[in-house]
């Protein structure tokens, strides 16, 4: 039941950093297309983490493995890239200006050509 106890606590741990991480990034990156990062990459681990420790801790409490937390698991991080991707579509459908230092900023007029 150590082993349990360690495994839970610890992909808690780790969610609730990615979580932290991608919040803060959410908050202090300064460019749309900059925060699209936060949410999608590192709050998608954190999320899949906290259910993994769910998975963990509910197996072992005799209930068995629970099938809907994969799918879950499975669900967000099918769909956490492709809402991503289709926000930044969006985005440079209505034209959202990016900042003048982000990377390939000279080449969004021909990425907005090649788009439509």
């Amino acid at each position: 039941m150590q082993v349990v106890a360690f495994l839970t606590g610890f992909f808690l741990v780790v969610g609730a950093v990615f979580l932290l991480v991608g919040s803060i990034g959410l908050f202090r990156l300064p460019d749309f297309y900059m925060r699209l990062h936060g949410p999608t990459k590192a709050s998608t681990l954190g999320i899949g983490a906290i259910l993994m420790a769910s998975i963990i801790f509910f197996s072992f409490r005799g209930g068995g493995i629970s099938i809907k937390e994969f799918l879950i698991i499975l669900f967000l991080f099918l769909t956490a890239p492709i809402t991503a991707n289709m926000l930044a579509k969006a985005a440079l459908h209505v034209r959202r200006k990016p900042r003048s230092d982000t990377l390939n900023h000279d080449r969004l007029e021909a990425i907005r050509k090649r788009e439509s």
